[in-house]
């Protein structure tokens, strides 16, 4: 079910609200663009000034929009162990397929303090739970063994693992099951995390490129390595640029450039990207055919 390109999708706002017709509407596009899943309100979507009302608004657009088209996998990730809880049972009453969980943040629990808190969620929702491993933002790190251990647990299912750390990707086979799904969380790995294992990307870049990207995934997973590498070298620009600056503010900016009826606003305390950035971002975009 959790395979190919799957964007983490950005929030979209007008007047300091939620736009719900234009969220709607983005959905349907990355469904007819080929996305192979979704994901909403992840980091991308800046779920952390959220509110709870929105936080569930967003995921429920999501599933209707995308009528079983394609899996939706919500972000409920939390710090608070029975938050977390509370937002899972949420998003599956929305109809979500699965649920993103990072370790919890700030907190900066020991792995049997992760573990207990992925087990509890695991317990407490029956719903399909992908681990999200970002120790650049949480600062705890899922441990290969732990992640073993969790793997054990029926409805804990795949991981999205942005560590940057290729040789997780063999390591975490070997030790979960070839049946432990893998999605990288870096678009400019996730050439290498297929051809190691992987099943695909949860992506930055597939809210501006979701054509390309569905491509790229589809030639991966068929083995077609040419066409693979071909589309890498012309999104590997496009991938530096959206973090050429503090995310999603560049993936906002590049989404607004090639679509400009979606809204580039941000919430705080994310603000629009640099001079420089845009620059970035414009070239990567010329050089990708999308602008």
């Amino acid at each position: 079910m959790f395979r190919g390109s799957l964007p983490a999708l950005v929030t979209l706002f007008r007047d300091e609200a939620l736009d719900e017709s234009a969220y709607r509407a983005f959905v349907g596009w990355q469904i007819e663009e080929g996305s192979h899943g979704l994901v909403p309100a992840g980091t991308t979507g800046e779920s952390a000034t959220l509110t709870p009302a929105e936080h569930r608004r967003a995921i429920g657009i999501c599933v209707e929009a995308a009528s079983g088209r394609v899996p939706v996998v919500a972000g409920c990730g939390s710090n608070d162990t029975a938050h977390a809880i509370a937002l899972t049972r949420a998003a599956k009453e929305a109809g979500a397929d699965a649920a993103l969980h990072v370790p919890p943040y700030y907190n900066r629990p020991n792995q049997e303090g992760i573990y207990a808190h992925f087990a509890a969620i695991a317990t407490a929702v029956d719903i399909p739970i992908i681990l999200y491993n970002v120790p650049s933002r949480t600062v705890t790190d899922i441990e290969v063994e732990t992640m073993a251990r969790l793997a054990k647990l029926p409805n804990i299912v795949a991981v999205k693992d942005a560590t940057g750390n290729l040789a997780r990707v063999t390591a975490q086979r070997l030790a979960c099951g070839e049946d432990f799904v893998q999605l990288s969380g870096n678009d400019d790995m996730a050439l290498g995390f297929v051809a190691m294992g992987g099943k695909g990307c949860i992506s930055v870049t597939a809210n501006v490129a979701p054509r390309l990207c569905a491509e790229f995934e589809n030639a991966c997973l068929s083995g077609n390595w040419d066409e693979a590498l071909r589309l890498q070298d012309r999104l590997y620009p496009l991938h530096a640029a959206l973090f050429s600056d503090a995310s999603p503010g560049p993936v906002k900016y590049a989404l607004n450039r090639v679509k400009p009826e979606l809204s580039a606003a941000l919430r705080l305390p994310m603000t629009p990207p640099s001079e420089a950035s845009r620059r970035a971002v414009d070239a990567a975009l010329e050089r990708a055919g999308l602008a």
